[in-house]
């Protein structure tokens, strides 16, 4: 990070209330009457009503539009094991970032311990508070222990936005970059550079997208994980192969698809030379990727490249997904976010890029866009995010048996989603104008996706 940026930053955290989140009462409580109804002694009514019946929660608290975003600092982006308390500007971004996107609450907890099983007590004791857990920035491999322990104990959804959120935004985006390329998701050879939480999380959101273990190299700082090593985790090993290669250089030789999830600057020349027609290279460490997305342009201009960046064409940003997964999980009292719910979003992220840019992303972007190899996904920006994503969430989670709460009307939801944005009549008027549109591209996106 540049100095400038680096003091601008910290001005930006320590300006007017330090950090980037408040608590904002939603109830009057002024009056003695106020008082006595948000307090003692009306606040009984709802808690003997949550006594006889636990799902009234959802009903008299906010419960059922909270997430907790919970880390212990062990992995965190660009910066590694800094520890619970240096975590906490990342965990307060992220909770911003649910409320701004998606209109859910969250809170930050910063939990100082790395053991995983009291980390697992402490959330499962918490978990009452929430209608949603949002794991954060844990090391691999304790945090898929964490994560699946968690959501066999818990009846509320548990996400690891780095492994779910990264692999759901990765899925999109090699949905679209074969679209373009005339590539075909069964036919690919995809090597996966990094068998972390992202890496591994990627490959099975792959697996679900279409693809099969065969069409899969992974590696990790040892090389490529094969059946011949006796030094993995059962993760790595679920997908290890059987080819007589070792090496990144002998794994990208006629590659269709790269997806670097690793450290930067690995990938040379030659690699890039050595993949296949129109190769689909996602270099996503940061802040410095594999390769910078110009040399990759430079050596392969037939190629479709993104990156984890801002300053580069196709950024891949898991905050496309996560906010939008757990909206739809929330307003179907869903127990989990599972792998139909996932495709379901991973598939609506790729349809949006596909259509129109609207007016304000061009205006705030200051540039014309148009689906192709400098556009593969939507912006962050665009809030045809909160009117597509979540419905095709909720959908998923009734379908799959998930949820606890049906949706009577899809097309009010879409309505009622908007209503959640500030300052987007527009997108309001046109939801309800379109009820029938909105009606007929649901139920033909869920008959096109096999969902």
């Amino acid at each position: 990070m540049n100095k400038k940026l680096y003091e601008r930053a910290l001005k930006y955290h320590s300006e007017g209330k330090p950090g980037k989140i408040e608590v904002v009462p939603t109830k009057n409580a002024y009056t003695p009457e106020e008082l006595s109804l948000a307090y003692t002694p009306g606040v009984a009514a709802p808690a003997i009503e949550i006594d006889k019946e636990r799902w009234k929660a959802y009903r008299y608290t906010n419960k059922g539009n909270l997430v907790a975003v919970i880390s212990n600092g062990s992995s965190v982006l660009g910066l590694g094991n800094i520890g619970a308390l240096a975590s906490k500007p990342i965990m307060e971004g992220k909770a911003m970032l649910f409320k701004r996107c998606a209109d859910i609450d969250a809170f930050d907890i910063e939990l100082n311990d790395e053991d995983p099983d009291r980390f697992i007590a402490t959330v499962q004791s918490l978990s009452p508070t929430f209608g949603g857990i949002n794991l954060e920035d844990i090391k691999a491999p304790e945090c898929f222990y964490i994560e699946e322990r968690l959501r066999s104990l818990l009846d509320i959804p548990v996400l690891h936005d780095d492994q779910h959120g990264t692999a759901v935004t990765i899925a999109a985006a090699l949905i679209n970059a074969c679209k373009i390329t005339a590539k075909r998701l069964k036919n690919i050879n995809v090597v996966i550079c990094g068998a972390g939480s992202a890496g591994i999380a990627t490959a099975r959101m792959l697996l679900t997208i279409g693809l099969s273990k065969e069409q899969i190299m992974m590696l990790d700082s040892r090389g490529v994980i094969t059946t011949r090593r006796g030094d993995m985790n059962r993760y790595k090993q679920e997908f290890a192969t059987e080819h007589e290669i070792s090496t990144l250089d002998e794994a990208m030789k006629g590659a269709d698809a790269f997806i670097g999830v690793s450290k930067g600057d690995i990938l040379s020349d030659d690699n890039i030379r050595s993949m296949a027609s129109r190769p689909i290279v996602f270099a996503l460490a940061n802040p410095t990727p594999e390769m910078p997305y110009k040399r990759v342009k430079e050596i392969r201009n037939d190629a479709i490249v993104a990156t984890g960046r801002s300053d580069a064409p196709n950024q891949i940003n898991n905050l496309l997904a996560f906010p939008y997964l757990f909206r739809g999980a929330l307003d179907t009292l869903s127990t989990e976010i599972n792998e139909q719910m996932k495709l379901a979003a991973a598939h609506a992220i790729a349809d949006i890029a596909e259509d129109e840019v609207p007016q304000k992303i061009r205006r705030l972007y200051g540039k014309e866009f148009s689906f192709g190899s400098e556009y593969i996904l939507p912006k962050p920006e665009d809030r045809r995010l909160i009117t597509n994503v979540p419905v095709m969430v909720a959908k998923a989670a009734i379908e799959s048996g998930v949820a606890r709460h049906r949706i009577a009307s899809y097309c009010e939801y879409v309505v009622s989603l908007v209503g959640r944005v500030e300052n987007e009549s527009y997108f309001a008027k046109e939801s309800i104008r379109h009820k029938n549109r909105v009606r007929s591209y649901i139920n033909n996106y869920f008959k096109e996706h096999e969902i």
